[in-house]
């Protein structure tokens, strides 16, 4: 019976459902070794996870799932490794388009396009363009992206519209960034037992609420996920603010 029940049914604990869920999504490769695997098996078994984790999150009512997937500072890891990483995104992308399309997931990409692949990057702007109307869920991608180069091209491109220093607000930087028209996160989730953002989102995690979990990426399912919505439903956010006082 209970396996018939939604996930919404399933934890009643859930009383608010983050708008905007954003995923440091770490421990691949200790997961693979734990097994005796390679640590591209435990990027391949993580790869997989994504959809299961998409999906738990469009049933509970999350709009907005940004996942980091590859990060600038990743090009410094073993070269077959990087490899195996384009390789599984290749093909993440070819099988997975068409359902998520056919499912209503707006796909995005925020990071640099530069340096990657001829092939790949266009596989990622096709993808990002055929699903660019959809509207029951956004699966936000940062992928080759860093925080701090975020922030770099923002100021970049602000400079190159001409804009002067009297019109920059931080809307403005906002409307710069590769989430441009994207809410900020209300809630990051760190899996594989560590504690600090690794340059993600920097700017627009400023006021989300923090989450971290020893579980490893690959072994993170509908019941972690459930359990961080269930500490999320139980804090106060104050943004800086004294609460209101009780009447």
């Amino acid at each position: 019976m209970a396996d018939k029940l939604s996930l919404p049914e399933r934890y009643p604990e859930i009383t608010k459902i983050p708008f905007h869920v954003g995923i440091i999504m770490d421990g691949n490769g200790r997961w693979a070794r734990a097994r005796g695997l390679p640590r591209v098996a435990g990027h391949k078994a993580g790869t997989d996870n994504l959809r299961r984790v998409l999906r738990a999150c469009s049933e509970l009512g999350v709009k907005v799932l940004s996942v980091y997937a590859f990060s600038t500072e990743n090009w410094g890891r073993p070269p077959d490794e990087v490899a195996g990483l384009m390789t599984i995104l290749g093909q993440a992308i070819r099988r997975e388009t068409q359902d998520l399309h056919a499912n209503g997931v707006c796909i995005r990409h925020s990071g640099r396009l530069e340096g990657v692949a001829p092939r790949l990057a266009q596989q990622i702007q096709d993808a990002v363009a055929l699903t660019c109307n959809n509207t029951r869920i956004t699966l936000n991608v940062a992928f080759n992206y860093g925080g701090r180069a975020e922030i770099v091209d923002a100021v970049k491109h602000i400079l190159a519209d001409g804009l002067r220093p009297e019109e920059v607000t931080e809307t403005l930087i906002s409307d710069y960034l590769y989430t441009g028209g994207l809410p900020d996160p209300d809630l990051i989730i760190r899996t594989g037992g560590e504690y600090r953002l690794s340059n993600f989102l920097i700017w627009q995690a400023a006021y989300a609420e923090y989450y971290a979990t020893p579980t490893f990426w690959p072994d993170f399912d509908e019941g972690e996920l459930a359990r961080a919505l269930i500490e999320f439903s139980q804090r106060e956010r104050r943004f800086g603010k004294v609460p209101e006082p009780e009447t």
